[in-house]
């Protein structure tokens, strides 16, 4: 089909009018190809119409009037919207969005990403901690389409040169991800951190095998007991916990009252709350039992176990908060120019999800057999053991953990 020419089209615009004057139809069509369409109807201006077809649904979308969009203007943005559609866009859904809520800034990309992932993340609220601090406050207020890949550059750069290179390579995936959805949305015409990798963020991670001795957990509580200023009572339990059960950090400090049975000493993890998706019931060994009951008088009333200490969002404690805590007593304290003593002597550095391997070399230490101290984590059996082997351990577990908790209490109870 030929295209159609500025002449074609006004010639059309005119016969079309006088036909509908004199009652002959009340819509005429004209197409230039492409699924671009000129209609001139009754009681309206005459206006560009493009049909396509997504998957197996047909559809038609308005582009504007002619007397605003001619027809090379008509061309170029009826090709923009066809690159959308064979890349599986629907510039319906796309104008829906952007009509519901304007997305203007990184923010506001950010905010619309969130939403649209609250259900599929595991975590949502991780990439939410790691926008704020590392992302917002460079980028934060600038126009999606402007932002280029130097600014890119500069928020990677920024986090890896504070010695978080985890961070670095999280806050690149995080953009990356965040592009791609203001493509789909069509607020973004690129994905400007596209040609950036790990080695132009925080570099290939190796995987960790920090683990605490007897003897290093030992000095760890004295030297947290020396720095009672520092180092909160709860905070202190946290930590004992951590080690003695060996669960996962956010799966302990968002923990409610209502999953604990202190009179039968166990701790039944929901499954929307463990990282494999299992529920999981946890046997407490007497010791802990005690803990959690002095922690129950703590948290004065509140449903979580590790209530906010302050005025937040989330009602628990601050998922940054015993990070922040252990990295001061080895004299780091992220975003601060004046760092504090290093007070943890000869100890090597760890992180907190390191006294989750802690507990499990710790286990291994006092012979408990393999496929149970890996239970006592929650990790699934592997191999043909892991398909056939759907035994809890139940028993195994408690006597395993009752053993660490009972090394472990000489440790850790211990008073000024």
């Amino acid at each position: 089909m030929a295209k159609l020419t500025v002449k074609e089209v006004e010639t059309f615009i005119k016969s079309s009018r006088e036909a509908i004057e004199r009652g002959e139809s009340n819509k005429f069509k004209k197409s230039d190809g492409n699924g671009l369409t000129l209609i001139v109807a009754k009681n309206c201006e005459p206006f560009w119409m493009l049909r396509y077809t997504l998957g197996s649904k047909r559809s038609e979308i308005s582009l504007g009037k002619y007397e605003l969009l001619k027809l090379k203007e008509a061309r170029s943005k009826s090709y923009e919207l066809l690159k959308q559609i064979d890349a599986g866009i629907d510039p319906i859904q796309v104008r829906k969005l952007n009509k519901a809520a304007p997305l203007n800034t990184i923010t506001d990309l950010f905010l619309d990403w969130q939403k649209g992932n609250e259900k599929r993340l595991k975590n949502p609220q991780i990439p939410q901690r790691v926008f704020k601090k590392d992302i917002l406050p460079l980028i934060g207020k600038y126009q999606v389409k402007t932002v280029g890949p130097l600014d890119i550059k500069k928020v990677i750069e920024t986090v890896a040169d504070s010695n978080r290179p985890t961070i670095a390579n999280d806050v690149l995936l995080y953009l990356k991800q965040l592009f791609n959805h203001g493509m789909k949305l069509g607020v973004a015409t690129s994905n400007p951190a596209i040609p950036f990798s790990l080695n132009d963020a925080g570099g290939m991670e190796k995987g960790r095998d920090r683990a605490l001795s007897f003897a290093e957990v030992e000095q760890f509580f004295r030297i947290m007991r020396e720095q009672d200023e520092a180092i909160s009572r709860e905070n202190y339990l946290a930590f004992a916990l951590l080690v003695c059960l060996g669960v996962r950090k956010l799966e302990l400090i968002q923990a409610q009252w209502k999953e604990f049975d202190l009179e039968s000493a166990t701790w039944s993890l929901p499954a929307e709350r463990s990282k494999t998706s299992n529920g999981y019931t946890i046997p407490l060994a007497p010791t802990i039992v005690e803990w959690l009951k002095e922690l129950k008088i703590r948290s004065c009333g509140s449903p979580y176990v590790f209530p906010s200490r302050r005025r937040a969002k989330n009602p628990f404690m601050g998922t940054d908060t015993l990070n922040r805590a252990l990295s001061k007593l080895f004299g780091i304290d992220p975003g601060k120019e004046k760092q504090p003593d290093n007070v943890m002597g000869d100890i090597a550095h760890f992180t907190v999800h390191d006294l989750r391997r802690t507990c499990r070399s710790l286990l291994a230490e006092l012979k408990v057999p393999p496929h149970i101290a890996e239970r006592c984590l929650n990790h699934k059996l592997r191999g043909v053991e892991g398909i056939y082997d759907k035994y809890d351990y139940f028993d195994e577990r408690k006597d395993a953990l009752e053993q660490l908790a009972s090394r472990l209490v000489e440790y850790i109870n211990v008073h000024h």
